[in-house]
């Protein structure tokens, strides 16, 4: 059996998206770089691209190259530094009943029922609202990586929250996550967080990749409270400051 040599594989193809509004900051237009993730090496595509600051989205791996703007800043939990501080222990404790349980990644009606609930309540200005059950399909089981889904259920075996996680050569990936919004108090979607972030420990994976953290963006700068946090800059991964 013959092995094609890394300097001989075939090469990545990039694209550049044309201009679209921000759907995180008012009056801006976003621009994406972007590429598919096909063939026996995707797997080692999205771990590289991951490190280099890029997120997958169904078969699709993409960083924003925006004129002028650089508000989306890729950032990642250190493991071993990181430390639940006041608030994240109160969420552990409130949520000590739920179970965390890791199932290949596969659509089901029950997800997309959560998933729907979840959408019309924090997100139903957004084309995501409007994803149907084959749409729900699509995201989950396209491009699939060493991917999986972590449910959360509850002592009644409710299901409360779940999270479609790539595992990356250097950690997990949260690539996007829903929950049950009638539980405020549980803050479900930081425990999902939590939850992967003790997984990885417990596996001795060094990272968990939260994706983009935008200041002045309330969809993305809850990513914060999750420190220390390492961000990616010019100068490679560093601590993030605010």
């Amino acid at each position: 059996m013959s092995v094609i040599p890394p300097l001989h594989r075939p090469l990545q193809q990039f694209f550049r998206s044309g201009p679209m509004p921000c759907p995180y900051l008012v009056g801006r237009v976003e621009r994406k770089l972007f590429t598919r993730l096909v063939g026996p090496q995707a797997g080692e595509v999205n771990s590289a691209l991951s490190r280099a600051g890029f997120r997958r989205s169904h078969d699709i791996v993409y960083r924003p190259v925006c004129p002028g703007c650089s508000a989306c800043v890729p950032v990642r939990v250190p493991v071993a530094s990181f430390v639940a501080g006041r608030t994240n222990r109160r969420i552990l404790r409130a949520n000590a009943d739920l179970t965390l349980e890791v199932i290949p990644a596969a659509a089901n009606p029950e997800q997309f029922e959560l998933f729907a609930l979840y959408q019309e309540a924090r997100h139903n200005d957004s084309d995501m609202n409007r994803m149907t059950p084959g749409d729900f399909a699509s995201m989950v089981d396209e491009g699939r990586v060493h991917t999986f889904m972590a449910e959360t259920r509850d002592p009644m075996g409710r299901l409360r929250g779940a999270m479609l996680v790539d595992r990356l050569e250097d950690g997990y990936s949260a690539v996007y996550s829903f929950y049950d919004p009638e539980e405020p108090k549980r803050s479900l979607g930081t425990h999902l967080i939590l939850a992967m972030i003790e997984r990885c420990r417990q596996e001795g994976l060094p990272y968990l990749y939260l994706g983009y953290w935008i200041k002045g963006s309330p969809k993305m700068e809850y990513k914060a409270n999750f420190q220390p946090l390492e961000a990616l800059g010019r100068d490679g991964w560093a601590p993030l400051t605010i």
